[in-house]
C-alpha cells in the first residue's frame, strides 16, 4: 500500500495546524507569545488548550495522557493516566484540565539523581514544555515535559538544554544588534542528528546473552569477510531492510519527525537515518523517539535494532553526527558565510566565537560524549580521535591565516582584507570538503560534531555547545558594545581570537598517529577514556561557566558527574559478569564436550584398526585442552577482579579500576575464547557467530 506522505505527516501531533484550527484566536495568540516571548501561560489559557488537546487526542484514539520526560538515564520515561473521571450516576466522563497539562507528579525516587535527593524522598514534578508539540504514541497523549525535584533541582536532560538555548539566544541577539539587525526577535540553535544503527535477526539475538544484557558482543571471532570490499556502503537495500525502513519512515512521519535520508552504512548489517534540521530541543525529542521507534519497528519485522556504539569488534561502530547551526526567526543562518562585506564580517565573528569556545572548553565537549560504549569507538579508524579539534577546510583556513597576518587573502580574495571595510569575496555554498576524521568540522553552513555515540541523548553535547558559544558571544558583545570605533574593534577582536586559538584548527588526517604527537605539542587534551575525561567536568572554569549562566548549580553538576561515573562502572561490571557467565555456563562446557567427542573418535579408530590415523583429533585435543585451561584461569581472574572493583567506594577510583584492570582482563579472556571458536566445530559452538549475525538479514 502506498503512503501519502503529505497526508500522514504530523497526523499524530498537536502541532501549530491543530492549534490554529481548534483554539480560539485569542488563546492561540497567547500560546504563541509564550513560545516566542517567554510569557507566562495563564490558567484560563491552559484550561482551553488542555480541553482542545484532550478532544483531539480522543478523536485520534487516545485513552490516556502522560508527561513524557527525559531523566538522566539517557532514555525517556512516562507514567500513563486515563482521561476518565467518575460521574454521579456510575458512568464516567473524559476530562483533562490545564493544571494536569502544566504539572505532573511522577515518583522520582528510582531515577538517577547523583545525590540531589535522598532515596526515601519520592516527590518529583514534571512540567509541560510548550515549545515542543504534544503527540500521540500507541494510544497515549504524550506531553513533552521537564522533570525536577521537590526542591527545584533539574533531574532531567531537557531543563538545562532549554536554559542553554535561551542563554545563547540572548547573547546572539546582542551580537546581531551590533550589526544593525534589530528586526530579529529570536535566535535558535538547530540540529540535525544523523543516526547509525545495526539490524540483525531476532532469532539469533535471542541466543546471545551478551547482546541481550549489554547491547554488544563480548565474544566473537572475526569472519572471513567484513567491510574490506566497501560493498555495503550505499549499497542496494535488501528487501527486508527496505521494508523496515518504509515502516520506520511511516511511523516517524506520523509524529512529525523529518526523516529524510536512509542508506546502508560501511559495516555489514549497518544503516543510517538522517533528519532535516529543526530547533534543538525538538530535535532532541525527535531523536529519542526515533531510537525508540527503530527498536519497535525492528521487532515487528523479527529483527533487533542495535544502537550500541560498538556492537561488533573489528568493524565500524555506530555514531551520531550532531549537525549544529544558528538560525534567526527571520530565516538567516548565522553560519552561512554570505556574499556581502557586513555578512562576511558577521560570519567571521561567529566563526571566531566557535573557534575560541571549542578551544577553551575542549574538555567539556569530550565529556559530553563520554561513555563506556563510546570509548570503544573513538579513535578506532571509524570515528574521530578523542582529541578535540576544528576542521575549517583550506579556503577558510587561508582566510583565517590572512586575518592573523594582516595580509591579502591569496587563495580566496585578491585585495587586502580589512574586515567590515574592504570587500570580501563571495563564499561559495560549500567552503570546505568533508573531513570524516575531524571531531568538529565546518561543512559549509553548519558545524558537524562527529564524536557522539549512537545511543547517546543529544541533549548533553548541545548543552555544552550552546553554553560555551553563548559565553564567548557574551565576551565579544561586552567588548564591542563599548567600542568607540566598531569597525576597528571588530577587526582587532577577530584577529586576536584567531591568533590566540589557532592551535585548535587542524585540517589534516585525525587518524594519523602523527596528529597525536602534534596535538600534544599544541597543548590539546587527549582523554582516551571516560575516567580520564569526567573528573575535569568539575574544573573551576567549568563550574564558573555553568553557574554564571544558570545552566546548572554546582550541586547539579556534581550530581551529573557522579551519575556518569556510576553508569560507566555499572556498564563494565555488567559486561564482565556476562563474560564470566557465558564462559562458565556455555563456552567451557561446549569446548569440553567437543574434546570428549574427539577423544571418543580416537578410541573408535583405535578399536577398528591400530593403523588408522588420528593426528587431527590429537592435535585439536591438545590445542583445545590448553585453550580451555587458559580460558578457565582467565575467567576466574576476571571474576576475582569484579569482586575487587566492587569494594572500591570512591567513584573516580572505581571507574578507573574498571577501565585499567577489569577491561584489560575482559580483553584477555575474549582473545582466548575467540581462538577456541576458530578451532571448534560449529555444531558445538554455543552462540551464533559473527558471520551469522552480520549476514543474517539476507532477504
Amino acid at each position: 500500500m502506498k503512503t501519502n506522505v503529505t497526508e500522514i505527516f504530523g497526523s499524530l501531533v498537536f502541532d501549530d495546524r491543530c492549534m490554529k484550527a481548534k483554539l480560539p484566536k485569542d488563546i492561540y495568540k497567547k500560546y504563541k507569545a509564550t513560545i516566542i516571548e517567554g510569557k507566562t501561560l495563564d490558567p484560563e489559557c491552559a484550561n482551553t488548550i488542555a480541553t482542545a488537546m484532550k478532544d483531539w487526542a480522543i478523536e485520534n484514539g487516545a485513552t490516556h495522557y502522560t508527561h513524557w520526560f527525559q531523566p538522566m538515564t539517557g532514555i525517556t520515561a512516562e507514567k500513563h493516566d486515563a482521561f476518565i473521571s467518575p460521574s454521579g450516576d456510575g458512568s464516567i466522563i473524559m476530562e483533562f484540565s490545564g493544571k494536569e497539562l502544566i504539572k505532573g507528579e511522577p515518583d522520582a525516587s528510582s531515577f538517577p539523581n547523583g545525590g540531589l535527593r535522598a532515596t526515601f524522598e519520592a516527590r518529583g514534578y514534571t512540567g509541560w514544555d510548550p515549545t515542543s508539540y504534544a503527540f500521540i504514541k500507541e494510544g497515549i497523549l504524550c506531553i513533552p515535559s521537564v522533570f525536577m525535584s521537590y526542591t527545584g533541582e533539574a533531574l532531567d536532560k531537557k531543563t538545562p538544554l532549554l536554559k542553554s538555548q535561551e542563554v545563547l539566544n540572548v547573547q546572539a541577539l546582542r551580537i546581531l544588534k551590533l550589526f544593525g539587525k534589530t528586526d530579529v526577535k529570536r535566535v535558535n540553535t538547530t540540529v540535525g542528528p544523523e543516526q547509525e544503527y545495526f539490524l540483525i535477526e531476532k532469532s539469533l539475538w535471542d541466543k546471545r546473552k551478551d547482546l541481550i544484557y549489554t547491547g554488544r558482543t563480548l565474544y566473537g571471532a572475526r569472519p572471513p569477510k567484513t567491510q574490506e570490499l566497501d560493498d555495503h556502503y550505499f549499497g542496494v537495500l535488501k528487501p527486508k531492510v527496505a521494508k523496515f525502513m518504509r515502516e520506520l519512515n511511516d511511523e516517524l512521519w506520523k509524529l512529525g519527525i523529518l526523516a529524510k535520508t536512509q542508506h546502508n552504512e560501511v559495516a555489514p548489517a549497518q544503516h543510517e537515518l538522517a533528519p532535516i534540521f529543526t530547533i534543538t530541543n525538538i530535535a532532541t525529542d525527535h531523536n529519542q523517539l526515533t531510537m525508540e521507534i527503530m527498536k519497535k519497528v525492528a521487532l515487528r519485522n523479527n529483527l533487533v535494532c542495535l544502537l550500541h556504539e560498538k556492537p561488533f569488534a573489528g568493524i565500524n561502530g555506530s555514531g551520531k553526527h550532531n549537525n549544529w547551526s544558528l538560525a534567526t526567526d527571520t530565516g538567516e543562518n548565522l553560519l552561512e558565510p554570505g556574499d556581502t562585506p557586513s555578512e562576511n564580517a558577521q560570519f567571521l565573528l561567529v566563526l571566531a566565537a566557535l573557534v575560541k569556545a571549542v578551544d577553551d572548553y575542549q574538555d567539556l565537549l569530550r565529556i559530553s560524549v563520554a561513555s563506556a560504549g563510546n570509548d570503544h569507538r573513538l579513535g578506532a579508524n571509524e570515528a574521530p580521535p578523542a582529541i578535540i579539534s576544528i576542521f575549517t577546510g583550506s579556503e577558510l583556513e587561508e582566510i583565517i591565516n590572512a586575518i592573523i597576518e594582516d595580509r591579502p587573502c591569496e587563495k580566496a580574495c585578491e585585495n587586502k582584507m580589512v574586515i567590515g571595510v574592504d570587500a570580501l569575496p563571495p563564499f561559495p555554498k560549500d567552503t570546505t570538503d568533508r573531513n570524516r576524521t575531524s571531531p568538529f568540522a565546518f561543512t559549509g553552513n553548519k558545524f558537524e560534531f562527529r564524536m557522539l555515540g549512537s545511543q547517546l541523548s543529544i541533549s548533553c553535547p548541545n548543552i555544552m555547545i550552546n553554553t560555551i558559544v553563548a559565553d564567548t558571544l557574551a565576551m565579544f558583545a561586552d567588548r564591542l558594545e563599548k567600542a568607540e570605533d566598531f569597525t576597528s574593534e571588530l577587526h582587532d577582536l577577530i584577529k586576536e581570537t584567531f591568533t590566540d586559538h589557532q592551535r585548535i584548527i587542524f585540517n589534516g588526517n585525525g587518524y594519523d598517529e602523527a596528529w597525536v604527537t602534534e596535538a600534544e605539542k599544541r597543548g590539546l587534551y587527549n582523554f582516551r577514556t571516560t575516567p580520564e575525561a569526567l573528573p575535569h567536568y568539575m574544573d573551576e572554569k567549568n563550574v564558573t561557566l555553568f553557574t554564571k549562566h544558570n545552566i546548572y548549580s554546582k550541586h547539579e553538576m556534581q550530581s551529573r558527574i557522579d551519575i556518569l561515573l556510576e553508569e560507566y562502572s555499572k556498564a563494565i561490571n555488567i559486561e564482565a559478569e556476562t563474560m564470566v557467565n557465558m564462559s562458565k555456563k556455555n563456552i567451557i562446557p561446549s569446548t569440553l564436550a567437543y574434546i570428549k567427542d574427539l577423544s571418543e573418535s580416537i578410541a573408535t579408530k583405535k578399536s577398528i584398526s591400530a593403523d588408522m590415523e588420528y593426528g587431527v583429533e590429537d592435535a585439536l585435543i591438545k590445542k583445545l585442552s590448553r585453550l580451555a585451561s587458559d580460558l578457565y584461569r582467565k575467567t576466574e581472574a576476571l571474576a576475582e577482579d569484579i569482586i575487587k572493583a566492587g569494594g572500591i567506594d570512591d567513584l573516580i577510583e572505581n571507574a578507573t579500576y574498571y577501565c585499567q584492570s577489569v577491561l584489560v582482563k575482559m580483553v584477555d579472556l575474549r582473545a582466548i575464547a575467540d581462538e577456541i571458536e576458530q578451532n571448534c566445530s560449529k555444531e558445538y559452538w554455543p552462540f551464533p557467530s559473527y558471520g551469522d549475525l552480520l549476514y543474517s538479514v539476507s532477504i
